[in-house]
């Protein structure tokens, strides 16, 4: 019988999935649970030893004999800085040592409590990772203990070997012995490349043929890049390929860019149908909710995440497989190796994406946006800010060949129009700016820098207060709450755009919008840079986005 903590059913079944099988144990108390729940497994070779100093030289020893990790487990407190000569050895002679401390609950630190101190990265830079495990309450947790161990064994070898450690704090009652199995447990596995003579690269390539319903899910990517039409023949047909404004132009032919409308007109029933047996991702964030939320409930068979640094993204909480490459050399080397078998999948997204219509709004923020997207100049740079102004241009199509940036690596407001200023200051080209009121008023000060060209084109949308919070699910605001919420605000820009010498416009009517843009769109470099504010009513937009939801059912 196991230990019933579920951090540590993880630990010690992600360590045998990982051929983790020399295990030195030290004695103690607080890490009972997982010395017993190792020891009475038959796939551990285990060697108790009682000097942690001494314990985690002889865990050296057998790596180095082996060839292959060894771990030493420990209990609290100053028994896991014993270890640290030992982790020390392991670093600059690059051995593969797993390091396993029994914590005190957090709680507990600094209350002067027997055998506490901090133990959480205790190494610092002498550990090549290190990960405190959560106590499992939820399932949530137990993705993230999962999640977290599979990232630690991954870097004993990962660029070079070496120590890496795993803090795991354990509640009382300790010794609860009654979980009968290890549970099935979700490995993670990493290439480093792909070659062509490596039995596991023939494997991966035998499970990518072995699934008919394959997508492709592309991610940010700030860059353009042209495949060869033969690679495009090769590829394009046997996946179905998603991806957003923001994924710019880096997709072997046409992707579907509307999955997030897509999604909202279909019934959970037959969204279902549409999840892959293989997702495969590269590039940064995606923008859609409705999506993550879909491959979450729904997970793939397999996810793979391909991505030159080799780190662990779990975006969807599925990931199998890490694939440390350039996306485009996979995708290059995958093309010939493909079955030529023919699959529905992609014309199953296809078909739906057709169906979904581009939107016609009254006038309102969605209106000026898509009046933007559908004249912008096929040479163009988009900057798209935060919040509702990624989502709404997400509705309407741009050219392939306009470049999107947008600052989603953490999605906030703060820098959006400086972010943009700095790169229409040594652009060729015209630059867009599409930005809320909170984005701008946030970030105005970038204005106040003398980088400003007649190269440069903002629309800043205006409804007085943060509109997407309107929409947050199950959130009814009394009017003191919408207040604080949404930030409410009567503010306008013209007086600081002109004062920094923009031609300024405001707009308040479709009419005075059709009149302004012609001004706006001019293909060419004008003297002054131009600037367009949109007033719209919010309650109004949020009403006709509802409306326009709804008309997709």
């Amino acid at each position: 019988m196991y230990a019933d903590k579920k951090n540590i059913l993880q630990l010690v079944a992600l360590l045998k999935a990982h051929e983790i099988r020399n295990i030195v144990l030290c004695p103690g108390s607080r890490n009972t649970p997982i010395s017993h729940t190792i020891a009475n497994h038959p796939f551990f070779s285990c060697h108790a030893v009682t000097d942690e100093r001494s314990a985690g030289f002889f865990a050296l020893g057998l790596a180095l004999c082996t060839g292959k990790p060894a771990a030493v487990c420990c209990t609290s407190g100053t028994a896991l800085l014993n270890l640290h000569p030992a982790v020390a050895e392991a670093y600059y002679q690059q051995i593969p040592l797993v390091v396993i401390s029994a914590d005190r609950p957090g709680a507990w630190i600094g209350q002067m409590d027997g055998q506490t101190l901090p133990q959480p990265n205790v190494f610092g830079s002498l550990s090549k990772y290190s990960v405190n495990l959560p106590e499992v309450q939820t399932e949530e947790d137990e993705w993230y203990c999962n999640r977290l161990v599979n990232e630690a064994l991954l870097e004993l070898n990962h660029h070079g070997k070496g120590p890496v450690h795993i803090n795991v704090p354990i509640s009382e009652p300790l010794f609860r012995f009654t979980t009968e199995e290890l549970p099935e447990v979700r490995v993670i596995t990493r290439y480093q490349g792909l070659n062509i003579y490596d039995r596991q690269y023939n494997d991966l390539i035998a499970r990518l043929n072995a699934y008919p319903k394959r997508m492709m899910l592309v991610g940010q990517m700030n860059l353009i890049y042209l495949f060869e039409r033969k690679i495009c023949k090769l590829l394009y047909k046997h996946f179905a390929w998603l991806t957003e404004h923001t994924g710019n132009q880096t997709i072997p032919g046409i992707p579907v860019k509307n999955f997030d409308a897509i999604l909202y007109s279909l019934p959970e029933e037959e969204q279902v149908k549409l999840v892959p047996d293989l997702l495969i991702t590269y590039g940064g964030h995606i923008v859609s909710k409705r999506m993550k939320q879909l491959l979450r409930k729904h997970p793939p068979k397999e996810h793979w995440h391909v991505a030159a640094d080799g780190k662990v993204t779990d975006t969807f909480g599925s990931l199998t497989t890490v694939i440390e490459m350039d996306p485009f050399e996979f995708l290059e080397k995958i093309a010939y190796l493909i079955d030529n078998k023919s699959s529905e999948y992609p014309k199953q997204w296809e078909f739906q994406s057709k169906k979904i219509q581009q939107p016609d709004f009254a006038f309102s923020e969605m209106a000026a946006i898509g009046k933007v997207l559908q004249a912008i100049p096929k040479e163009a740079v988009l900057h798209l800010a935060n919040s509702s102004t990624v989502r709404y241009a997400q509705l309407f199509k741009i050219p392939d060949t306009v470049e999107v940036c947008c600052n989603r690596g953490t999605s906030g407001i703060e820098g959006s129009l400086s972010t943009a200023l700095g790169y229409a200051w040594i652009s060729d080209k015209l630059n867009f700016v599409l930005i809320g009121d909170l984005s701008f008023f946030y970030d105005m000060n970038a204005l106040w820098s003398n980088h400003l060209r007649g190269n440069l084109r903002i629309m800043l949308l205006n409804n007085g207060g943060g509109e997407i919070f309107q929409a947050l699910p199950g959130l009814k605001m009394e009017n003191r709450t919408h207040r604080f919420v949404t930030a409410t605000h009567s503010t306008h820009a013209e007086g600081w755009a002109k004062e920094r010498g923009f031609d300024y416009q405001a707009v308040h009517s479709m009419e005075e919008l059709e009149q302004a843009l012609p001004a706006f769109m001019q293909a060419e470099q004008q003297i002054h840079p131009q600037f367009i504010e949109v007033f719209t009513d919010r309650a109004e937009d949020v009403r006709l986005l509802k409306d326009y939801y709804h008309s997709l059912k």
